[in-house]
């Protein structure tokens, strides 16, 4: 889970995982990490999820976080049009170290959708480019668990 500070990923993981949700925001130090066991493709698979902290001008991402990694999700939150930008930034420079490997960007905070500051176009160029893109509300759980389905999917048949 890689993105900009308070774009949810704390949230989204705690929502998949648990299936809870607080709004009380607790910054993440360095890395969390948490485990789920999951069915895809009929096979029992344990998720080792890595939620790393939030990213900022001040702060790069651990490329030592990143190796080993078999998937990413990239998180932004729809109501900052800036944590898109680096998100996509944090997949740039996540390509260059891993590789292609499967990857999702996700869209956050779709309780909130009448106060997004992200243009439509931007989102439909992503499409474009055959980037997966989800909108999704740790609130309310929307779409949270096919994005983790999704992409443990594609690890699977990659």
């Amino acid at each position: 889970m890689l993105g900009a500070f308070a774009v949810g990923k704390t949230s989204l993981v705690q929502q998949y995982v648990h299936s809870i949700f607080s709004d009380k925001y607790h910054t993440t130090v360095g890395v969390k990490i948490e485990k789920k066991q999951v069915r895809a493709n009929d096979t029992d698979v344990d998720l080792i999820i890595w939620d790393l902290h939030g990213e900022d001008a001040f702060q790069h991402v651990r490329l030592s976080y990143l190796k080993g990694s078999s998937g990413c999700i990239y998180v932004a939150d729809g109501t900052r049009e800036q944590t898109l930008l680096t998100a996509l930034n944090l997949k740039e420079i996540a390509e260059n170290t891993l590789g292609k490997i499967p990857c999702i960007v996700v869209i956050n905070k779709s309780d909130l959708r009448d106060q997004w500051e992200i243009d439509p176009s931007i989102l439909g160029d992503l499409k474009k480019q055959e980037i997966l893109v989800f909108h999704t509300s740790a609130k309310t759980g929307e779409e949270v668990q096919q994005v983790f389905q999704l992409l443990t999917r594609k690890i699977m048949e990659k």
